[in-house]
């Protein structure tokens, strides 16, 4: 079991992380892999097989595992 609290917060192309969970139409999908794109973007394919293309100026809110007791580096 993964330490922590889940949280939502607001991401774009350039704070997504791996293990980040999006609601896309109404459907959740987990973050496995990203690949950056021209122009700022990050092609973002899920653990279930499916990909997205966050533009730059893309926002989505995203829920994340933090650990609060965690100071310094973030998790990755």
């Amino acid at each position: 079991m993964s330490a922590g609290v889940v949280v939502s917060v607001e991401v774009d192309a350039a704070t997504i992380r791996r293990g980040d969970q999006v609601m896309i139409g109404s459907q959740v999908f987990v973050v496995g892999d990203m690949v950056a794109t021209h122009g700022g973007g990050k092609r973002v394919e899920f653990t279930s097989g499916e990909s997205f293309t966050l533009r730059r100026t893309t926002v989505l809110w995203a829920s994340r595992r933090v650990d609060p007791r965690r100071r310094g580096r973030p998790e990755a």
